[in-house]
């Protein structure tokens, strides 16, 4: 916790002679010395019409790539061998089935659309592709592509100053990449709130004399500095500083990450997603990251990407599905239920997908192994003409049969319901180039 000491005040003092209005405690007691937390603020915003204004994204990465046909398409008429042991459930919406480890979603199925035949996938084992649209090799040579959180802060920049516009919430594995800033450089990185970044900004002792001191705050963002110089980042210092300073004299997003602030009982709606099963080098089912993301949209973040599981089932495929598809299908729909009942669904654009499918024949092992011809998306909110299954693949689910969506059509979309006309917007590469954001238009069955 950081205390901001002001000056001293001969009127309406503590017995210390401190001002009542010269102590900031950085943390829940920004609002919390009143008897308020954020719950507090944002149920008396509900109560007078106040709601979410500006637009965001909420990027669930599974990563190590998620069996397209045991999720949104079951594969009914196929062989044994290739059908799998899951059974289609119907919907809310009459004439779509999904697969029996989603009955939460299945109810929501109204609010929300799975993609089915989602083409152009690239094949690696990496978030890239999912946090940029773009192809790893892509203007590599430049830094690649940047990631849509990146570009959001390029053009849109921050909705308050104290909460960076892209996070990255921390999780482990080998697949945990948040999404890099490719050619637009180290400023308009990810804020990953772990260790090394929210934990690095506690000062200990600073007055607002000394705050004002640049040399003084400088010298409290040693080990920050040291880690940025470490990773060949120093072009973007300054940046990294005066972000620091702003999260470090607002509660907002201290708050937003704290979940002790959250209202139990939406808390239990959300779940925990325990015990963690089939992690190996991936993730947790942290189904609380959700509600995180949920939280940091609310105060002000416009793109929060997350990695939820470790799908890469080249053995008991049907034990890995069964596991993170229960839990992932109670964390997304408590969230798409959870946007809908604080007036932000329309602009919150929900995304859950990963970087490939899987093989349509289970191998010796009951697995599926690595298929890159067609995967699959499940996406909610935006504003979009929700409640349809878009595509199909053919009855093996090798390739997509009908309407395949291109990976570039889901970042044409995102940047749509962003506000974003991707028709018209580019950003500049480090040689002057302008560059569009998109390959393609979004999808026209949801805008």
């Amino acid at each position: 916790m950081l205390s901001i000491y002001g000056k001293k005040a001969p009127k309406n003092s503590f017995c210390d002679g401190i001002s009542r209005r010269g102590v900031l405690k950085i943390g829940a007691l920004g609002v919390g010395a009143f008897g308020l937390n954020m719950a507090d603020i944002l149920r008396a915003e509900a109560s007078t019409g106040s709601s979410m204004k500006h637009k965001a994204v909420i990027n669930v990465f599974l990563g190590g790539g998620p069996p397209h046909q045991d999720m949104w398409e079951i594969k009914t008429e196929a062989p044994k061998e290739i059908r799998g042991p899951f059974q289609p459930i119907s919907t809310s919406v009459p004439g779509i089935q999904i697969g029996e480890c989603f009955p939460n979603i299945a109810n929501i199925m109204h609010k929300s659309t799975v993609l089915r035949a989602v083409v152009g996938c690239e094949g690696r084992h990496d978030s890239f592709q999912c946090m940029t649209g773009f192809r790893h090799a892509q203007m590599r040579a430049l830094g690649g592509h940047p990631a849509l959180g990146s570009v959001l802060h390029k053009l849109q920049g921050p909705v308050d100053a104290s909460v960076p516009p892209y996070i990255g919430m921390k999780t482990d594995g080998v697949w945990k990449n948040p999404g890099t800033p490719g050619f637009l450089g180290p400023t308009y990185a990810p804020f990953i709130p772990d260790g090394q970044g929210l934990a690095d900004m506690k000062l200990q002792g600073i007055t607002t004399d000394r705050l004002a001191d640049r040399k003084a705050v400088l010298k409290s963002f040693d080990r920050l500095k040291s880690n940025v110089d470490s990773a060949g980042q120093l072009a973007g210092l300054d940046s990294y500083q005066q972000q620091a300073f702003d999260v470090l004299t607002s509660s907002k997003l201290v708050d937003a990450l704290d979940l002790s602030k959250e209202d139990p009982e939406v808390r239990a709606k959300y779940g925990t997603g325990q015990p963690f099963k089939y992690k190996y080098d991936g993730a947790d089912t942290n189904n609380e990251l959700l509600l995180q993301a949920r939280r940091l949209v609310e105060v002000g973040v416009r793109c929060v990407t997350l990695t939820y599981g470790r799908w890469d089932s080249h053995g008991d495929n049907e034990g890995l599905v069964r596991h993170h598809g229960t839990r992932i299908d109670q964390a997304v729909a408590a969230l798409v239920n959870d946007l809908e009942d604080r007036g932000m669904l329309d602009n919150v654009t929900v995304l859950v997908w990963g970087e490939f499918g899987r093989t349509p024949r289970i191998n010796p092992n009951g697995g599926r192994d690595h298929w890159t011809q067609v995967s699959c998306a499940y996406m909610a909110g935006g504003g979009m003409k929700n409640g349809q299954a878009i595509g199909s693949t053919n009855r093996l689910g090798e390739h997509a049969h009908s309407r395949p969506v291109h990976v570039q059509e889901i970042f044409a979309t995102l940047y749509h319901n962003l506000g974003i006309d991707t028709s018209a917007t580019t950003v500049v590469d480090p040689t002057g180039r302008p560059q569009y954001l998109t390959q393609m238009d979004p999808i026209a069955e949801l805008v």
